[in-house]
């Protein structure tokens, strides 16, 4: 049986949709989720896919507080995200500082979007317990909540966002880089147990995949459209795992040490421990 991976179509994706396409759905099929890393890990919950590519810290943050639907299992993106922070063409917010206080967009509770507004909120010295969100559940939703006026502004990645600016829907008022590598994969951790061997194998595939400049220039124009200097702009800033089979140990207590500070989660009696967050039955930690 094929397992089903979980993923959001944009340009991080790349890698993954150059090898789904020489599988041609043999071992896996890909499931979209475009509402993001929220939606990935509910699919994961709902026993809608086996495995999912998503941002680091939601996926820290859950197993913090926690979550048993998945552990980690892998690493697809080594390089920070960087999140653009975004509000309507014709509101009054010139700079990230004059969203203390107002009401941000997020797409899910749990979300990438909701988590960097914590490290936001810590990087300006805003208390984090007097965050105020509204849940949007997609790019579309929060895009419209910031012409209307529900919120102040969102985060999301800057490339992925850059189309509705340049259209003049949307306007960046600043940017949070990730103070971590961005992307892990995770899988549920009773179905990744019969499925070890095929997903063993994936990893292994997948770590052959990563960006190839001349290629994945024509390869992303074609399926995402972007103009060709943003994919050559942002090709320069992303890197990919050699061995997406190995989570570096610091990753996961590093984004815990952020989060924590943020007050997005809280350490229980004796600390974290790396090797809880993983399957260690497929992946190694480094």
């Amino acid at each position: 049986m094929a397992l089903r991976i979980g993923y959001v179509r944009e340009h991080f994706s790349s890698p993954l949709l150059q090898f789904a396409e020489q599988d041609n759905g043999k071992t896996f099929v890909l499931v979209e989720c475009p509402s993001g890393t929220g939606q990935l890990i509910s699919r994961l919950t709902n026993d809608e896919i086996d495995v999912a590519i998503a941002l680091t810290d939601p996926l820290i943050s859950g197993i913090a507080k926690g979550s048993t639907a998945y552990k980690l299992v892998g690493s697809y993106v080594t390089t920070p995200l960087n999140w653009a922070v975004i509000t309507g063409p014709k509101t009054a917010f010139k700079n990230i500082s004059d969203l203390q206080n107002t009401s941000l967009g997020i797409s899910r509770l749990g979300s990438g979007s909701q988590t960097m507004a914590y490290v936001m909120a810590l990087q300006n010295g805003w208390p984090t317990d007097k965050l105020d969100f509204k849940i949007n559940n997609d790019i579309h939703g929060l895009i419209a909540s910031v012409n209307d006026g529900s919120t102040s502004a969102f985060m999301w990645e800057w490339f992925t966002t850059k189309p509705w600016v340049d259209s003049g829907e949307a306007r960046f008022i600043g940017s949070v880089p990730t103070p971590w590598p961005s992307w892990l994969i995770a899988a549920h951790p009773t179905r990744a147990a019969p499925a070890a061997a095929a997903l063993s194998t994936f990893l292994s595939k997948l770590s052959e995949y990563g960006v190839r400049e001349s290629k994945d220039v024509e390869f992303i124009k074609e399926k995402f459209g972007y103009p060709e200097e943003d994919i050559k702009a942002w090709l320069k800033t992303v890197g990919y795992p050699q061995d997406c089979a190995a989570i570096p140990a610091h990753v996961i207590t590093d984004t815990l040490g952020v989060l924590e500070q943020a007050g997005f989660v809280k350490k229980p009696e004796g600390g974290f421990k790396a090797q809880d967050f993983v399957n260690t039955g497929i992946v190694k930690l480094t």
